[in-house]
């Protein structure tokens, strides 16, 4: 079961988690209903021609849920420099400077864990596109839901890189993590769409 105190946290006051958080925990979700389904096929004769790729896959998912898990924690870390940095007292040149350095060496961190994030989700949907494929149809529901978190993982870091980048000075950086999340959410959703339009029609067709 979900830890409660992580759904508390994220309902109090705090900032942390926050929305950076919440989608790498959804992220988590999809690979582990992914491995769910892994695992109803890698356990299942029928489909004994496919349980070296399901072992395979299971061991990727494993990794891919432990590193997204991991990303909650950082994520939360990623913001308290940001946070910080807006206190900072700004009534001087000089404290104007500091603040601005503090700023955009917070928002590198900002954007690098949620990029990081939409990376592990886009891994993720590559292996529902197998299960989809390849896994158990007893279980195809799950891999539409799995697909359907991951895509809302990647959407919802993406959020928070572009709205770190708007507080960048260095135009150039701030375009590159940009490029990048729009890349990742590009392709990510197309994949994820097509996954669940697979199992939507197969569902309804009775498969």
């Amino acid at each position: 079961m979900l830890d409660a105190a992580f759904i508390e946290d994220l309902a109090s006051a705090s900032p942390t988690p926050g929305g950076g958080g919440a989608s790498a925990c959804v992220g988590a979700l999809a690979a582990a209903l992914a491995s769910m389904v892994g695992n109803l096929t890698a356990n299942n004769a029928k489909y004994a021609a496919v349980h070296d790729e399901m072992r395979g896959l299971l061991d990727q998912l494993a990794a891919q849920r432990a590193r997204l898990l991991h990303l909650i924690e950082l994520d939360a870390r990623a913001f308290t420099p940001i946070s910080a940095a807006f206190k900072m007292p700004s009534d001087t040149p000089e404290q104007i400077a500091t603040k601005d350095l503090a700023m955009q060496s917070a928002l590198v961190q900002g954007c690098d864990v949620p990029l990081d994030i939409m990376r592990e989700c886009a891994q993720v949907l590559e292996g529902c596109k197998v299960m989809a494929r390849d896994g158990s149809r007893a279980a195809l529901t799950d891999v539409g839901v799995a697909a359907l978190f991951a895509k809302a993982a990647v959407q919802g870091a993406a959020l928070n890189i572009h709205v770190n980048v708007g507080w960048m000075t260095d135009q150039a950086l701030a375009v590159r993590y940009a490029s990048q999340a729009d890349h990742i959410t590009r392709e990510a959703c197309q994949l994820a769409d097509e996954i669940y339009l697979h199992v939507l029609e197969s569902v309804k067709a009775g498969s």
